[in-house]
């Protein structure tokens, strides 16, 4: 027996609670205190980054704001982690790979759209939102590009909107990931004080710690087949 998308939710809670017990009491706190900011209701595409600062701050971003998913594209170029940046980020978040495609971007962002969210294209050059006046109502994916192309065309005939950083100096951009950083900021503190439903589900909740305490809990696949060893046999 597996743990499958199908299986119920009681299931899941009695799994997570089991690998639970192989985790410290002040990390399994931290777990219940952490998933009460996690949101899916904000999202981050990168497409194409491939500079692992990059790559890895942004990351960083997403985990420090409660962003809980980034998909990431891969066209011509593999999306690489620096752990010296990244910090361990990583292992708290879900990475959504697209690279399967002949066109990773219409497939990640076609499935994006069929979930019900609104594509926001990041750019200096286009004058719609402000991080300030971007609409939140909508679930909201915010699509980043490389530096030096920004995003393709294919992004940006799929983008709702547009939204952009207010320049005031000679520069014209901000670095990827402190745009993201000040994106996310901005966004997820409006998203907060909002009366949006922005938190996870009860099922995301569940989801989402069983994956923290899958990378946290030593051999937790063994684990787990025991737990459904046991299940099976009705030991629990």
């Amino acid at each position: 027996m597996d743990l499958t998308p199908e299986t119920d939710l009681q299931t899941r809670k009695n799994l997570l609670n089991f690998l639970l017990t192989f985790i410290s009491e002040n990390k399994i706190k931290k777990f219940e205190e952490k998933i009460q900011y996690r949101s899916r209701h904000l999202t981050i595409v990168l497409e194409d980054i491939f500079q692992p600062h990059n790559a890895s701050a942004v990351l960083r971003s997403c985990d420090c704001f409660g962003i809980q998913d980034v998909h990431i594209i891969e066209n011509m170029n593999k999306y690489e982690v620096n752990p010296d940046v990244a910090l361990g980020s990583a292992k708290w978040l879900s990475l959504i790979k697209y690279n399967k495609e002949i066109n990773n971007t219409l497939s990640c962002l076609g499935s994006l759209k069929n979930q019900g969210y609104k594509i926001i294209a990041t750019s200096p050059h286009k004058d719609d939102f402000t991080p300030e006046s971007l609409p939140l109502d909508n679930k909201t994916a915010l699509v980043f590009g490389t530096e030096l192309e920004g995003l393709t065309d294919n992004a940006k005939e799929v983008a709702d909107a547009y939204v952009r950083i207010p320049m005031y100096g000679f520069t014209e951009s901000l670095n990827i990931s402190v745009s993201a950083a000040l994106l996310l900021f901005t966004l997820s503190e409006r998203l907060r004080k909002s009366e949006i439903n922005w938190q996870l589900s009860e099922v995301e909740k569940t989801d989402t710690m069983l994956q923290w305490a899958r990378n946290v809990v030593k051999r937790s696949d063994t684990i787990e087949r025991e737990f459904f060893r046991k299940i099976e046999k009705r030991e629990l």
